[in-house]
């Protein structure tokens, strides 16, 4: 498995609606492409701004160049990014997931 990390930073003012945009752009792209299995958004604050880190789970590297094009190391923008005074990294990391287990969930 694959994990595929993008960092982006925007205005707290924009926090909400650039996740809700996040969904309905890369999340639904992502998960349309065969190979995809999962993903996850992580976000923190900053001194201002809010940081978003979008982490998604793929199968093997040519899903992934089916997802980002022939260069997979350059980050997959949208047009409308820049209504959300969006500060994104241009390039995106890969690692390759040695493991993962989360614990199930318990109820009270």
């Amino acid at each position: 498995m694959i994990a595929r990390e993008w960092k982006c930073r925007v205005p707290e003012v924009h926090s909400e609606g650039f996740t809700a945009y996040l969904y309905e752009t890369g999340i639904k792209d992502s998960s349309a492409t065969p190979g995809f299995l999962g993903a996850q958004i992580f976000r923190r604050s900053l001194s201002g701004k809010i940081e978003l880190s979008l982490i998604t789970y793929w199968d093997k590297l040519d899903s992934i160049n089916a997802f980002a094009g022939h260069d997979i190391s350059q980050a997959r923008l949208y047009p409308e990014d820049e209504v959300y005074e969006l500060e994104p990294d241009l390039s995106v990391q890969h690692y390759e997931v040695i493991e993962h287990q989360f614990m199930p969930e318990v109820r009270g």
